[in-house]
């Protein structure tokens, strides 16, 4: 005589315990842990920026003077002042000109370090030495080669090219392609260490495998690895975006002081000039929310761009 019922029940897996105590409370002790995440991000990030609009509303020359409501005065003073208009140029000529050298550049540093040619760990250890320079010391590293009697102008006149010799960080022609320089310089080396790290992850059997079908290693470089990578590289463009807009102002310090005349002013430069030199931080901080919206848009662009083609 058999018994149907007991088969079933005999073959049903046993049921996995429930935990310990409500989902929610769960989910509450989480939300308590971001507590504090949360308070830094709102005091030491949203406070700043709050403080930031509301300044620029302001008619404040200096720190201890008196504050009054100056509306939209100071946008009106910014949009006519010509200084302001050409830190925006500088400042497009800048990003123009730094992002697509270092980019492309430490790509391919990045790529080259990568296939592990001898040497490549020494290599890895020297395109890093920049990052590990502080930038008043690579600012004098950049003005002992670019000074009237610098290294660049000896090295001239040694070659017989006396006529090519310029002051090139007080020329208005040179300065700004001196800071670029300098700002290219400065992030070429931990870019290619980052990209890479990136490319050593992706499998070395895809570019084995293009390389069969006939590619070189431009071709792969760029039409196998980059895709893989597309999202990554657009990471590292924001930060280097963000990098050379907001904190190029201190080498155009060390280097030229936003001169001659405003041949070299950026609107980093600019926002700094104004709130510590000029005492006018109504202005600096109107310009301010003009670099935090070139600096929203851009981000915007870069992450639109670089978004995976699937």
């Amino acid at each position: 005589m058999t018994m149907p019922s007991s088969a079933p029940a005999a073959a049903r897996p046993a049921r996995r315990p429930s935990p310990p105590g409500p989902r929610g409370v769960r989910r509450q002790g989480g939300a308590v842990l971001a507590v504090p995440a949360l308070v830094w991000y709102a005091v030491f990030m949203l406070g700043p920026m709050a403080a930031m609009f509301v300044i620029a509303a302001l008619r404040w020359p200096g720190m201890l003077q008196p504050v009054s409501f100056a509306g939209l005065s100071n946008v009106r003073t910014v949009l006519g002042d010509p200084v302001f208009w050409d830190a925006v140029r500088n400042t497009a000529v800048q990003l123009a000109v730094a992002l697509p050298v270092m980019l492309v550049c430490a790509y391919m540093l990045g790529y080259y370090v990568v296939q592990r040619p001898p040497g490549h760990r020494v290599l890895r250890y020297l395109l890093f030495i920049p990052g590990l320079i502080s930038t008043s010391a690579k600012a004098m590293v950049f003005y002992a080669v670019l000074s009237p009697d610098g290294l660049l102008n000896g090295a001239l006149g040694a070659a017989g090219l006396g006529s090519l010799e310029d002051a090139w960080l007080a020329s208005p022609s040179t300065a700004l392609a001196c800071v670029i320089l300098l700002d290219v310089w400065s992030g070429i080396g931990f870019t290619a260490v980052l990209f890479a790290a990136r490319l050593g992850s992706v499998p070395g059997e895809i570019g084995e495998a293009a390389q069969l079908d006939g590619a070189g290693h431009w071709r792969t470089m760029w039409r196998i690895h980059f895709p893989v990578i597309r999202d990554y590289a657009g990471v590292v463009t924001m930060l280097q975006f963000l990098w050379t807009l907001f904190d190029s102002a201190q080498n155009v310090l060390l280097l030229t002081q936003g001169g001659p005349g405003s041949s070299s002013t950026t609107l980093s430069f600019l926002v700094y000039q104004k709130a510590f030199i000029a005492a006018d931080l109504g202005y600096s901080q109107t310009v301010g929310v003009v670099l935090f919206l070139v600096g929203l848009a851009g981000l915007l662009t870069i992450r639109r761009v670089f978004r995976p083609a699937h």
